[in-house]
């Protein structure tokens, strides 16, 4: 298969002449079928810029490129994208699948305007049971799954994790706490005074008892939570045979908690043990898909993602292609329930089945339980898009709001706000968050650790500088032309004309004259409504007092400010937990912990002598050398 080509690969590729310039779009993709054969692979459509418009797979390139060529017959989307092509290029690969799979890549890539994009690919958290542990525990996890552990997932998302779990310490008694707790507890701690930990820590329950409720709880999240229930009642009735009336009731109330946690979990199939039951809605141009997630027969929450249409697809290749990148970093399950037929179906059934080192089916169920989950998700889908869509309109009239109230010379569909943290200059941290029409855009959001020693610590217009500059470099860097959507039509400043100045120095100074930006002061006695608004070579000015616009702009920089807080406080805690050990080549996890429990700290390693350091158990005399070296020759 050929390479994947760089971004200047494109740009070169995608350069035409004059001549070519004048001819019609298909005319310029009917030049290109005499150079194709029938092999598989993937193709690009650019305009006259350069810039990719479309990303698409054929199992015949010929045949496929072949249909672009024809002047008529197309939908007015094909027809748009036609007209406005330029020049192509072209991938072959060995197989269907592996064309698939490379369009895909491409398509996240390079999020072409014409293609089907899933804007939100986020990873859903599991259920880990950390089984080589004696008393092993259970928690949330999210990302890659190590050996050593149990998972069970996915979860739609944390809520829902942590709605089974808090459930799960009442039914089983599971520790939750960390292995570094768990080791240095000398009593029970408050989960056990609840009754949601049988404390294994100090002795309270033995390993192979405790090793029973672990089984218990994996059996439950496996589905067999009909048995377990059944002998936990038997169990209720020896106890109580026996008389023993308080073991009784603590197996009466465990049998509560697994009833409860049944009948909260929603819709929970007979007939479908493991599945993702997903439903599409189109309507207006704008698309919704619902994913519900069953595992163990039980419906472990659902989740709404929204895709870029690519300008009006059909709903066959906007499921096909939300399907194809939403399981680019998931293991789909044994079964897709859909409320649509697919584009290539079996090309795609068969990139999940390798994808999952097992079958995978690609269901449109028409009657039966399975049919009726369908259903269920699509009316979730419709009602979703409803309400994302009376939102949307809500935001426009914002956004046209802000662009009148400012005098903006175009409509804003990217909003940047900027604010920076710190105590008395100690960690220091920029902020980014980005809004638009459809709400804030929280995938791109940045920090910026402040890191330039030509700013003094606690200067805020300093600061801002450092943030600003880096951004736009960046943003000349990668995106000179400004062919994507990155690139803001308005930023707004937490703060006056102090900031404003240091922002307008920058932009003078990189050439970035056509992007607006606005100071916001809490004005008069820091209070809101009362904002006072900094333009450069204008006036300080005020909005309204009940100016929905006004409302508008405190929402975003409260939002700036809520993330610039969040970011400064973990970077401060990163730093009060941090150990001078962290530094020093060749000191791991292992190393670290056996001298912090020969020294006792950080600090008294720093200050042990050189025999000292040799004398600990798994340190070589090498490493005692470099880590005396370390503390010793500094300065």
């Amino acid at each position: 298969m050929n390479k994947t080509p760089t971004k200047t690969d494109i740009e070169e590729e995608g350069k035409i002449t004059p001549e070519a310039d004048t001819q019609k779009g298909h005319l310029r993709i009917k030049a290109y079928v005499q150079t194709l054969d029938g092999s598989p692979g993937v193709y690009r459509m650019l305009d006259k810029d350069g810039a990719v418009l479309y990303v698409g797979k054929a199992r015949n390139l010929k045949k496929r490129v072949s249909s672009y060529a024809k002047p008529t017959g197309h939908s007015a989307r094909i027809g748009r994208m036609i007209s406005a092509t330029a020049s192509m290029m072209f991938l072959t690969t060995q197989t269907e699948t592996e064309a698939l799979l490379l369009e895909q890549n491409l398509i996240k890539q390079l999020k072409p305007k014409y293609n089907v994009l899933l804007r939100d690919d986020k990873s859903f958290p599991n259920i880990k049971v950390t089984i080589e542990h004696e008393y092993p525990q259970i928690e949330k996890h999210r990302g890659r799954k190590p050996k050593g552990a149990e998972y069970f997932g996915p979860f739609a998302s944390a809520g829902s994790v942590n709605r089974t779990l808090h459930q799960l310490q009442k039914i089983f008694l599971l520790r939750n706490c960390s292995d570094n707790i768990f080791n240095s507890r000398t009593r029970p701690c408050l989960q056990y005074q609840i009754a949601r930990c049988s404390a294994p820590c100090v002795g309270k329950i033995s390993q192979e008892d405790y090793g029973v409720l672990v089984s218990d709880a994996m059996r439950f999240l496996s589905g067999k939570s009909t048995r377990i229930q059944e002998e936990l009642a038997e169990k209720m009735q020896s106890a109580s045979a026996n008389m023993e009336f308080e073991r009784a009731a603590g197996y009466r109330d465990r049998i509560r908690a697994l009833t409860n946690i049944q009948g909260t979990q929603g819709i929970n199939p007979q007939s479908v043990p493991e599945a993702d039951v997903i439903a599409l809605h189109v309507e207006g141009g704008q698309a919704c898909i619902q994913v519900f997630f069953i595992r163990a027969n039980q419906n472990w929450g659902n989740r709404a993602y929204f895709p870029r249409t690519g300008s009006g697809a059909e709903a066959d290749e906007i499921l096909e292609n939300f399907i194809a990148q939403f399981y680019d970093n998931k293991t789909p399950p044994k079964q897709l329930l859909l409320s649509n037929d697919v584009a290539n179906a079996d090309l795609l059934q068969d990139a999940l089945s390798q994808k999952a080192g097992r079958k995978v089916e690609l269901i449109v169920p028409q009657r039966g339980e399975k049919a009726e989950l369908v259903l269920n998700a699509h009316r979730n889908a419709r009602e979703s898009l409803g309400r994302r869509m009376s939102e949307s309109a809500a935001q426009a009239k914002l956004l046209d709001g802000l662009a009148n109230a400012f005098d903006l010379d175009q409509p804003i569909n990217r909003i940047e706000v900027y604010d920076n943290s710190h105590i008395q200059g100690a960690h220091a941290v920029g902020a980014m968050i980005v809004a638009g029409p459809d709400g804030f855009q929280k995938s791109s959001y940045r920090k910026f650790n402040i890191k330039s020693e030509n700013t003094t610590p606690g200067d805020d217009f300093g600061m801002m500088k450092e943030v600003l500059l880096r951004r736009f470099k960046r943003l000349l860097s990668e995106d000179p032309d400004r062919q994507t959507e990155v690139w803001p039509d308005l930023l707004l400043i937490d703060g006056g004309a102090g900031q404003v100045s240091a922002v307008a120095e920058i932009m003078a100074e990189l050439g970035v004259d056509d992007v607006p930006f606005i100071g916001v002061a809490k004005g008069e006695d820091r209070d809101k409504g009362k904002e006072e608004f900094y333009v450069p070579n204008k006036r300080p000015f005020a909005l309204r007092r009940n100016d929905p616009v006004l409302y508008f702009i405190q929402r975003l920089r409260d939002e700036a400010h809520r993330f610039a807080i969040g970011t400064h406080r973990n970077k401060r805690s990163k730093a009060i937990s941090a150990n001078p050990l962290d530094d020093v080549a060749g000191v791991g996890a292992a190393r670290k912990k056996a001298l912090l429990a020969h020294f006792g700290s950080g600090k008294a390693v720093s200050r042990a002598a050189l025999k000292d350091l040799k004398a600990v158990d798994g340190v070589s005399d090498t490493l005692a050398q470099t880590i005396y070296d370390f503390f010793h020759d500094k300065g």
